[in-house]
């Protein structure tokens, strides 16, 4: 009996032409969920709505040309095709381009991640530092293009031209710009050659801002040890990065009014601190010369003095006291010492020796007692002027 029959692989293979072929540029609605980016910079997740899913698939080199993070949530428009992957028989859809449904899409990706940020205390106030008062260099991460950089600098020059701007380009807005603003604060960081940073750009619509309200953005500002200031857009916008920075300006121009004082008002509050404390100086210098009269003229001012001359005296006489004290004791121990010495002289055996006497002994052994000694035991005799050797004949 013949049939015909596919095997798996056939089958699969199939299936994958027709699907490939078939839905090789379409659109899709749908909401995301299970979110994952892989280390590799791939990005996977569900694509579903009421009825349905399906896995979808949005690789590295698409996946950096994002404005926005997509978030499990979230309803999106994705572009791409139809692929099959054939070892397990699945299909999914190979994204090439995604965008948020709508505005109201954003508006909650911004209000889910301010409250994930807020729970995790990236908003707290005890996290905020303080900015120094005096900079000497500023950071100004931005675009090189366009009025802001310009308008900062301009402030800045004017306000405190001692103070040095460092600019790091930026894009702001559009795909990779929140990457590249979050590796602006960590390289400023990493050198540590500033003393605040400034974010900014000028104003624009909540997607065109959008790069400021991105977690990586937020979480390189709240690990910055340098102070930031956050500048995005008009008074009226506000941005994730407003929040965690450790202070927000309306504008790009308020930060340059913020991040350094104003030289004439400094130069002005100098003048009144010099004027009140030279006024100060002279009154307190005419009221100081009379005090010091009338303490040179006081008895009790001249007490101590007095004092200091008796204690002086006392001093001396103590003084020759101790003198005549050690050279009491001096001579005591200058005696001792003579006595010792005469002592040691007389027990000196040469000394004995001097008085008439001898020394016997044998095999170099001192003999102290005659019965220690035998008949002709040889023996050495030692007088004050020689020795001499002897043998014991007679015992008497």
């Amino acid at each position: 009996m013949n049939e015909n029959y596919f095997t798996v692989s056939q089958l699969t293979k199939q299936i994958k032409i027709i699907l490939e072929q078939t839905f090789f540029d379409v659109a899709v609605q749908g909401e995301i969920s299970n979110f994952k980016r892989h280390t590799s910079g791939h990005m996977y997740f569900t694509l579903k709505d009421e009825n349905a899913s399906i896995n979808a698939v949005m690789w590295r080199g698409r996946a950096i040309n994002l404005f926005f993070t997509p978030q499990d949530g979230m309803k999106v428009i994705a572009r791409g095709s139809v692929s099959v992957y054939e070892p397990r028989g699945t299909y999914q859809l190979d994204i090439v381009f995604m965008k948020p449904l709508g505005i109201g899409e954003l508006q909650m990706a911004f209000e889910e991640l301010k409250k994930k940020l807020a729970s995790e205390g990236l908003f707290d106030s005890k996290y905020k530092k303080h900015l120094p008062e005096f900079p000497e260099r500023i950071g100004i991460v931005t675009s090189p293009t366009g009025a802001v950089i310009r308008d900062i600098a301009n402030i800045i020059s004017r306000r405190f031209p001692l103070v040095e701007l460092f600019l790091y380009p930026v894009n702001v807005q559009g795909p990779g710009a929140a990457e590249e603003i979050a590796n602006a604060i960590e390289q400023f960081n990493k050198y540590k050659n500033i003393d605040v940073m400034i974010i900014c750009r000028g104003g624009g619509s909540l997607e065109d801002l959008w790069a400021f309200n991105e977690e990586i953005v937020a979480r390189a500002i709240f690990n910055s040890e340098i102070p930031i200031i956050s500048a995005v857009g008009h008074e009226t916008d506000f941005t994730i990065s407003d929040f965690v920075a450790d202070l927000r300006a309306p504008t790009p121009s308020a930060a340059a009014e913020l991040v350094v004082p104003n030289t004439p008002e400094i130069i002005e509050n100098i003048k009144n601190f010099i004027y009140t404390i030279k006024e100060n100086a002279i009154d307190n210098v005419s009221l100081y010369k009379d005090s010091i009269k009338n303490m040179i003229s006081n008895y009790y001012f001249n007490l101590p003095i007095n004092n200091i001359k008796q204690f002086t005296q006392r001093i001396d006489e103590f003084d020759r006291l101790l003198n005549l004290l050690m050279d009491h004791s001096l001579n005591e121990r200058k005696n001792n010492i003579k006595n010792l010495k005469q002592r040691i002289s007389s027990l000196n055996p040469d000394s004995v020796l001097k008085r008439g006497y001898a020394i016997v002994y044998k095999n170099s052994h001192i003999i102290d007692r005659g019965y220690k000694l035998n008949l002709g035991d040889e023996v050495g005799l030692k007088f004050k002027d020689k020795k001499l050797n002897a043998t014991i004949i007679k015992d008497k």
